[in-house]
């Protein structure tokens, strides 16, 4: 999939505000609801053969590109509860290009669920011919507004499109990395199987309400499940998400709490690059507070040969692709904004047992792929014909949600040192390094079956922080790296941990 499409796709630009409007509702009467009845419906799909999603279109409206399926807008004054002086409103996206795939919604009221009509008349359709009266489509998946930046304006704050992907944003950012509901088989040799949303229920928000609530039902090859998200837009927007599994097989190669972005080139890895930006990417690292309280800190970049890292642990506390450089000078780039982009952070609530968090990096030789995935693997397989529950939140914003007292790396550059050895230059900031004493800090560099060497730790007066350097012999094999600065015998850092290849 093209991700600049993808992106672009989702964020169609909105007509005016200020006319009134109501999407109807389908003329099928509205049958009871609460939150049992999705995790029933999935249960139910669970026990039957898989069918796969209806992606009939009409002949007019296969095979369109790009251009021609952004043509088809959505009309703003027919938003879900456009004039009722409600905190949310929800928009929907026409199926063709990418999203063939048939989803329905229904808005759920009183607890009732009523099933929202598709009508050619809540789309403008450029020059393309428009379905005819009372054809029924469904839809391709909907995005919601909310006053976040300025409170008579609604803002787009989130977005479910295509199989299972959501993203979402926080004040003042933009569009990045992408969420999904679950992976199964990433990485694999196998192939990757995609499960996709079936059908979403859209709670209506009371008048004073600072949080909305979604139900979805998935389903795919393997499995089906159903979830149950409240999303709270802010300075960081939150998904509370409950989620059940009910696998059709053993799946031994689970992905809880997916997430996928962009990583094309960085100081740290400029390999074959020929670009007037300084960087490229969505996501400049993977940040992980493991079960044991370390806090590590791992680098993303384009390899040469598809990797995959896996970092086990037992009950993490929480991981997340980053986007730390939020300086524009570091990207150069006026289009993209990418120091506007939010970093993700997954933070599972109860003890989810062993596992891995998983860190796939493939390579690109383009800025448009999402070629970033990483999820939590359980160890065990999920196994078929039970129910697999799981809570966690999602944070949508500049940081991870809880600041830490240990100092963090902010850069991560490398380049050759003669013909012989690798030099790994990392920056550091935080309150601690303001007032440490020079004579009690040291650097300490590991690296398996590799030597490291003139490892030097000095302050980085531009930053306010400290800068450790060191340099890697050249190896021939890829070489595991773990950095930290220590205060005497008491790590003043995180733990930087890198995979190198020749």
């Amino acid at each position: 999939m093209n991700r600049r499409h993808f992106l672009a796709a989702s964020t169609l630009p909105l007509l005016s505000l200020a006319v009134p409007g109501v999407v109807a509702s389908a003329p099928a009467q509205p049958a009871p609801f609460d939150r049992s009845v999705v995790r029933q419906m999935a249960r139910d799909l669970a026990g039957k053969s898989f069918k796969a999603p209806d992606n009939k279109l009409p002949d007019n409206l296969k095979d369109l590109d790009y251009d021609r399926y952004r043509a088809i807008r959505f009309l703003p004054e027919r938003a879900l509860w456009r004039g009722e002086k409600l905190p949310f409103e929800a928009q929907f996206f026409h199926r063709g290009f990418f999203y063939n795939n048939r989803v329905d919604i229904y808005e759920v009221k009183n607890g009732q669920a009523t099933k929202i009509a598709y009508q050619p008349d809540l789309f403008s359709f450029g020059d393309l011919a428009p379905p005819g009266a009372g054809v029924d489509l469904g839809f391709a998946g909907f995005r919601l507004h909310a006053p976040v930046n300025k409170p008579d304006y609604y803002d787009e704050v989130c977005v479910f499109l295509g199989a299972s992907y959501f993203r979402a944003v926080a004040k003042g950012q933009l569009y990045g990395l992408s969420a999904r509901g679950l992976a199964i088989n990433t990485g694999e040799a196998k192939g990757e199987e995609f499960p996709s949303f079936k059908a979403f229920w859209i709670e209506k928000p009371a008048a004073n309400a600072n949080s909305i609530v979604v139900h979805a039902l998935l389903d795919s090859e393997s499995a089906a499940a159903a979830y149950r998200f409240t999303i709270r837009p802010g300075d960081t927007t939150v998904f509370d998400v409950e989620m059940a599994i009910y696998p059709r097989i053993d799946l031994e190669r689970a992905g809880l709490m997916p997430m996928t972005s962009m990583f094309f080139f960085g100081p740290n890895d400029r390999k074959d690059v020929d670009d007037f930006r300084p960087s490229v990417h969505d996501s400049d690292g993977l940040a992980v507070f493991n079960g044991r309280g370390e806090e590590l800190w791992r680098p993303l970049h384009n390899p040469r040969d598809l990797q995959i890292s896996s970092f086990a642990d037992l009950n993490p506390r929480g991981f997340g692709l980053m986007q730390r450089q939020k300086d524009f000078f570091a990207y150069q780039d006026l289009e993209s904004s990418f120091e506007r982009r939010p970093s993700l952070w997954a933070e599972p609530i109860g003890d989810w047992g062993e596992g891995a968090v998983k860190l796939i990096e493939i390579p690109t030789k383009e800025e448009v792929h999402d070629n970033i995935a990483s999820f939590w693997q359980p160890k065990s397989a999920l196994q078929a014909k039970g129910e697999h529950t799981y809570t966690y939140r999602l944070h949508w914003g500049p940081d991870t949600p809880k600041p830490t007292a240990l100092a963090r790396f902010s850069r991560t550059g490398i380049g050759a040192r003669g013909d012989n050895a690798t030099l790994f230059v990392l920056d550091l900031i935080g309150d601690r390094l303001k007032s440490v004493d020079p004579k009690t800090l040291r650097g300490v560099v590991t690296a398996e079956k590799a030597k490291i060497q003139n490892i030097v730790t000095q302050p980085n007066p531009a930053s306010g922080g400290w800068r450790l350097s060191f340099e890697l012999l050249k190896e021939k094999n890829p070489v595991e790296i773990r950095a930290s600065l220590m205060q005497e015998n008491e790590p003043i850092s995180e733990v930087w941990v890198y995979r190198w290849t020749p």
